[in-house]
């Protein structure tokens, strides 16, 4: 039971704990612990009587009793501070959410709009709205060896988490006048195939490079294959069955990627299957993919080629079969895009020094089709 205390005057006096509010760094931003958690400040109310007689401390310890016991009560969501309401909604959504996403979240909360979480929800509108967006999308990045403002797909994201917590809390707004900043439409330049090839060709990351260059293959579902789950049919087919994560220095497996659409199967070339053949451990790839990462962008750097992320792999996988003419059905299926909308704004690219002459290929695959079907008539 709270504890009523005389003051000077002769009054008493009873405090009790209402809520907590994050601290603040000089220059605005949200001060952190020794874990990288937000340093909180305990906020407390206060409660007098004017009566000096232990009847007044009764008193006062008998207001600060019943605000403790209706706070839940008289502090309704929207008293939430923003932050508050971040940390609710991560607690809910945690058990239907992937660790990444939950990983996300976490990290949004401690850099993201941090002029605004301290803000309660009940004092958050459009305009409030208008100001943050404005504010954060001229923030400094935090990641390491870059320099300037975060992209306009961070801002993007994080606005996404701030209005998925603020419908879920019924906070009246209108998102239409809201203006997030545009993505810019730019193509990347990326190496040509033989190029990555030649200066990956005989090195440690050769293999991880092929799957995901030939095959289209993202860094988690590589990391999560294995010769004995992943190999069919002798090795001549490859499976999707799982993907691993890395969040947080940390591996997590899971049993499908991101899209239904990346559960696919794939011949495997005899070339690929030589170097997992090659391979000692059940693990296709076991080095971890930052390493890998590292490895790719000093291997480009030695052979003079300008360095690409891991993931531009699959942009040149999917410009190239953009330059065979593959019709989107089957392309989609062998990168596991979703939508050919998908593909053609982030995947795909032009060559400078391939030809576009390629209809024969295609037309060889359907022949080799109609053989075989005409096989099995006979």
């Amino acid at each position: 039971m709270p504890t009523a205390r005389k003051l000077p005057s002769g009054s008493w006096r009873c405090q009790v704990y209402s809520h907590s509010v994050p601290v603040f760094n000089s220059d605005g931003s949200i001060a952190l612990d020794s874990n990288g958690e937000p340093k909180m400040k305990r906020m407390y109310e206060s409660f007098t009587s004017d009566d000096p007689t232990k009847r007044g401390k009764a008193e006062a310890e008998m207001m600060a009793l019943e605000f403790s016991m209706n706070k839940k009560k008289r502090n309704s969501s929207r008293d939430l501070t923003l932050l508050e309401a971040i940390d609710n909604y991560i607690k809910v959504k945690e058990p239907v959410l992937s660790k990444a996403t939950v990983s996300g979240y976490v990290k949004i909360r401690k850099y993201a709009f941090q002029n605004l979480m301290a803000t309660k929800l009940k004092d958050i509108d459009t305009d409030v709205l208008i100001t943050a967006v404005s504010l954060e999308s001229a923030r400094k990045t935090t990641q390491k060896g870059k320099d300037g403002i975060i992209s306009a797909k961070t801002v993007r994201n994080e606005f996404g988490l701030l209005t998925a917590v603020l419908n879920y809390y019924d906070v009246d707004y209108n998102e239409k006048r809201i203006t997030l900043p545009k993505i810019p439409d730019k193509k990347i330049a990326l190496p040509e195939p033989d190029q990555v090839f030649r200066a990956v060709k005989g090195t440690d990351i050769e293999l991880p490079v092929l799957l995901a260059m030939w095959l289209s293959f993202t860094a988690s579902e590589i990391a999560g294959l294995t010769k004995s789950e992943s190999l069919l049919d002798g090795g001549k087919y490859i499976a999707i069955n799982e993907v691993v994560l890395t969040i947080d220095g940390k591996e997590y497996k899971k049993d499908t990627g991101k899209q239904p659409k990346r559960q696919r199967v794939l011949k495997l070339p005899e070339y690929i299957k030589d170097l997992i053949d090659e391979v000692c451990t059940d693990r296709i790839v076991p080095m971890p993919a930052n390493t890998i990462y590292r490895k790719l962008k000093r291997y480009l750097v030695k052979a003079g080629v300008a360095p690409i992320t891991f993931h531009q792999l699959r942009h040149i996988n999917a410009s190239v079969m953009h330059l065979l003419n593959v019709p989107d059905i089957y392309a989609q299926d062998r990168g596991g895009w979703a939508t050919n909308h998908i593909m053609h704004k982030n995947y795909t690219h032009a060559f400078s020094r391939e030809r576009m002459a390629v209809d024969s290929a295609i037309d060889n695959y359907f022949v080799e089709i109609m053989q075989h079907e005409m096989q099995h008539d006979i």
